[in-house]
């Protein structure tokens, strides 16, 4: 297989009947690690709107236990990906999280933002530093599948195209972000946590590097000194030069799903989908093992 042969695959399928698949293709096979960092982006980025970042803040999941949280979540959302909506693995997955988000006051309009950065931020960033930009078949089935995503939780006055999804985010949070001071502490808890990860030494210079990547009005909503123009420059530069350096890799051979990631920690010997999650009602469990796989490739592609 040659670096654009898969690309020439998602072409051949239709973005509306085949939006798993594509969507599969595309995040576990051609940009796995950009998924998993654009992803977390987008989750970062709805802290600061204030109805989010606060409710999220009160709950303290993100604030004393964000390692569980952050595992839990992609753990959740890539149960679905990996098994489709009609599996009984993907319907325990949404039906974890619908149980966790019902149990709070979540407004339609801040679940169809958080919506919106799931499909808007992963193209941006891969577009921005990926090995390629991500095609027109690949918006539109991102933006099909978590529409379906969307209705399966309930989410009403879902947008019908990606371009609907970009002018729902955009218009939302030029309306919405704003400083709130719970939102600024699941944020300063997410960067800790990144930080983590990796050699304590190393925290300060990981955080700044992060906090290049963020944009403006997100700096300004959290009330971030700015980086240094020249960190900026750097911190973005090196992002890209790793999507170049990714380009002239061989295709992937295998898919690679969140539960392969280093980043997620909490569940060494596997997990039971019906049990990730908080549960401020009763639930249950009875579902299935899926066992992590360390062994597989890298994540690094």
């Amino acid at each position: 297989m040659k670096r654009y042969d898969r690309l020439k695959e998602i072409r051949r399928l239709d973005p509306e009947k085949d939006a798993l698949t594509i969507y599969r293709l595309s995040a576990t096979y051609e940009f796995p690690w950009d998924y998993t960092r654009a992803l977390e982006l987008a989750l970062y980025r709805t802290y600061a709107v204030p109805s989010i970042g606060r409710l999220l803040a009160q709950t303290a999941e993100l604030t004393e236990r964000p390692q569980k949280r952050y595992d839990d979540t992609a753990l959740l959302l890539d149960t679905v990906v990996e098994h489709g909506f009609g599996t009984d693995e993907g319907r325990t997955a949404i039906r974890r999280i619908n149980q966790m988000h019902r149990s709070y006051a979540i407004s339609n309009d801040d679940m169809r933002y958080v919506l919106s950065t799931f499909v808007v931020v992963p193209k941006r960033w891969i577009d921005a530093y990926g090995w390629r930009r991500l095609s027109r078949h690949e918006a539109t089935a991102a933006a099909v599948y978590y529409r379906t995503l969307g209705r399966h939780m309930g989410i009403q006055d879902i947008p019908e195209s990606y371009d609907a999804f970009e002018e729902c985010l955009d218009a939302y949070e030029e309306a919405h972000f704003g400083w709130d001071e719970g939102a600024r502490k699941v944020s300063d808890a997410t960067l800790a946590l990144m930080a983590s990860w990796y050699p304590r030494p190393l925290a300060p210079l990981l955080r700044t590097s992060t906090l290049a990547l963020l944009d403006d009005p997100l700096l300004r909503a959290f009330r971030y000194e700015p980086p240094h123009p020249a960190t900026r420059v750097l911190v973005r530069r090196a992002v890209r030069l790793r999507g170049r350096a990714v380009r002239l890799l061989p295709p992937r051979r295998a898919a690679h799903y969140a539960r392969q990631n280093r980043e997620i920690k909490g569940y060494p010997t596997g997990y039971r989908v019906g049990e990730l999650g908080t549960f401020p009602v009763p639930g249950a469990g009875g579902c299935p093992v899926i066992h992590t796989d360390q062994s597989a490739a890298s994540s690094a592609q």
